[in-house]
């Protein structure tokens, strides 16, 4: 099972979230902590004992982007998604910057956060479908050109359909499925994808194409 750390200052939401989560047979809450100093505190405790960490952004003494920035400086960043209530360009670029591996607002299903907590387990990179649009909109209204080069080489009719999905949100599982391939195939072409486009990750790769016109 996945270990989970719920990080949140609203302990009514933070307890809910911990016990939605004991219904399922994927994860397993390691533990709780009700802010970014807390939880950096129990990291060091327990060090280890967790794999994703489910991390508000705007708490009290600590902030979830603080928190990452901190443990991205000792060398102790872990997979993170950002679970919060706050869909702006500016939030969501803070916590990509600092780290996190995903964006999710707090409405989210069950199902839909335990395959994000799988997802970014897994080394992947997820943003929900509505705040990716909300990026994307954000980056076209900006009107800019890239900085750096072109892909080296282009996508081909396959990739850029594959690269729209991963732009709508979907984990690897969810484009295998949508165009009936494996998931060690969606991956390598994922792969593909990202050192076309000389992205790290899968977020900034779809940012790296709308800069370029090529989704949008």
């Amino acid at each position: 099972m996945i270990r989970v750390l719920v990080v949140d200052d609203q302990q009514l939401l933070r307890q809910g979230l911990c016990s939605l989560l004991a219904l399922s047979d994927k994860v397993e809450v390691a533990g709780q902590a009700n802010d970014g100093l807390e939880a950096r505190d129990w990291l060091q405790a327990n060090a280890g004992k967790v794999d994703v960490m489910l991390l508000d952004i705007r708490m009290p003494r600590m902030t979830g982007i603080e928190l990452l920035n901190s443990l991205k400086q000792d060398g102790a960043l872990l997979p993170t998604i950002m679970l919060t209530t706050f869909d702006d360009h500016e939030s969501l670029m803070g916590a990509l910057s600092a780290g996190a591996k995903g964006y999710l607002l707090k409405d989210v299903s069950l199902e839909t956060l335990v395959d994000g907590i799988e997802a970014v387990h897994n080394g992947e990179s997820l943003i929900q479908p509505a705040i990716t649009n909300t990026l994307i909109n954000s980056l076209q209204g900006l009107n800019t050109a890239s900085d750096g080069p072109a892909p080296v080489e282009p996508l081909s009719a396959k990739e850029k359909e594959i690269l729209r999905l991963m732009a709508s949100g979907c984990s690897n599982k969810e484009i295998a499925g949508a165009l009936f391939k494996s998931q060690g195939t969606v991956k390598n072409q994922v792969s593909t994808i990202l050192a076309k486009l000389d992205a790290r990750d899968r977020t900034r790769a779809v940012l790296r194409a709308v800069e370029l016109g090529i989704i949008g």
